[in-house]
């Protein structure tokens, strides 16, 4: 459902609260640049190493994000009124932990069990019916399961506990599946990785608010990939072209999963794919919002909704302001993984400069792009129409 609550609120409507950060990196700023906006005094917590968001942070405590006792024991002394993090699922493993022990505004520890643990998710939406593909979890130095035979080729070899693309390979045989599962393992927290049936259909991901277990679809994004063997992402642009009737039964789909998730509370990041036939199928859902700037940046560029906002509102113990633009937008991110798209991106700046709001690259060289991490930079775009953006994401861009 696309609903929307009123009642909206002044820039500094939190002023005097305090709010725990999990993580630091860059994707962590815009959240805490929004917390201070509002009035609060942000407190992060992460493993030093130099990050923008220790800096930025009112107060920086270095302590990894692991050690959750001891955040707990900062956060009780500080008297944190909410702990939040957006973009990362083993963040938002402690953040959500801490919060409960807190009594503060939070999914339960089963929620976030589930929508971070792929093999847990996956049996969720086996028991509940909601549509998914067939996986087999591998842990490593454990003999392989003769379930992995029961699998129809092409295959999907992925961590079980990771996200951003990282030690991902599709197999079109079972020859190089030791290999794959050394990759994913490698990746992985829990040492387990999950081999599953190939899903065919383009990519889509589902950006979601829920408040109180009433759920609220923000926007659907399309997502573009190199594909096969890594499917590492290269753009993401808003609205998605699907029509209605597509639309609703994304939505439907997506809503029953964050049921069968136990999400209440805050952001969540449905990735989906859509067949030949116009089913929509689930990858995973993360209860947190969407990395790759889709939350931070893209959403409120084609909705006008203070994501971000929204996200500390819940933390905080507030029912969010989801109301946005009349004549909703177009936004797009393209990442820069070759000189390709350096050349695409300065011709788009030179040509169309109004259609770039924010952009950061180095030059694509010195190391191979494996994984989303790994990328050299990004542009951010947004326009009247998804038809001026579209031809700036793949290949060379526009042509005169």
């Amino acid at each position: 459902m696309r609903s929307s609550c009123s009642g909206k609120a002044g820039e500094a409507r939190h002023d005097g609260k305090v709010l725990a950060v999990i993580g630091a990196s860059e994707f962590q700023v815009p959240l805490i640049r929004k917390a201070q906006t509002l009035g609060c005094t942000v407190h992060a917590f992460a493993w030093q190493c130099g990050d923008l968001g220790e800096s930025v942070a009112d107060v920086f405590h270095p302590v990894s994000t692991a050690e959750r006792d001891e955040v707990l024991r900062i956060c009780r002394e500080v008297g944190v009124d909410g702990v939040c993090t957006i973009g990362s699922d083993f963040n938002n493993i402690t953040a959500t932990w801490v919060a409960n022990r807190m009594g503060l505004s939070a999914n339960t520890d089963e929620c976030v069990r589930l929508s971070t643990d792929k093999q847990a998710m996956r049996k969720a939406f086996m028991m509940a019916g909601d549509p998914s593909p067939k996986c087999v979890p591998v842990r490593e130095e454990m003999p392989l399961s003769k379930s992995l035979d029961e699998l129809t080729y092409p295959v999907i070899v992925k961590p079980s506990d990771r996200s951003g693309s990282r030690g991902i390979t599709k197999l079109s045989s079972p020859d190089g599946l030791m290999d794959a599962l050394a990759f994913a393992w490698e990746e992985s927290f829990s040492k387990t990785a999950l081999v599953e049936e190939f899903l065919e259909g383009d990519e889509f991901s589902v950006e979601c608010m829920s408040w109180e277990g009433s759920h609220h679809v923000l926007q659907i994004t399309r997502k573009f990939t190199t594909g096969a063997p890594h499917f590492i992402e290269t753009a993401h642009l808003e609205p998605a072209l699907l029509s209605a009737e597509e639309c609703a039964s994304v939505e439907q789909v997506v809503m029953h999963a964050l049921d069968t998730l136990g999400v209440q509370q805050g952001a969540s990041h449905a990735e989906l794919k859509i067949n030949g036939r116009g089913e929509p199928w689930i990858v995973e859902i993360g209860s947190r919002m969407g990395g790759d700037y889709i939350g931070s940046d893209l959403v409120p560029l084609s909705t006008g909704i203070d994501f971000v906002g929204a996200v500390v509102d819940v933390a905080l113990g507030v029912r969010p302001d989801l109301r946005g633009f009349s004549s909703p937008r177009a936004s797009a991110v393209r990442f820069v993984l070759t000189e390709e798209d350096v050349s695409a991106l300065a011709n788009l700046q030179s040509k169309y400069p109004d259609l770039v709001m924010h952009k950061s690259w180095n030059a694509p060289e010195g190391h191979e792009v494996v994984d989303s991490s790994t990328r050299f930079g990004h542009c951010i775009m947004a326009a009247d129409s998804v038809e001026e953006l579209l031809p700036w994401l793949c290949g060379g861009g526009a042509r005169d």
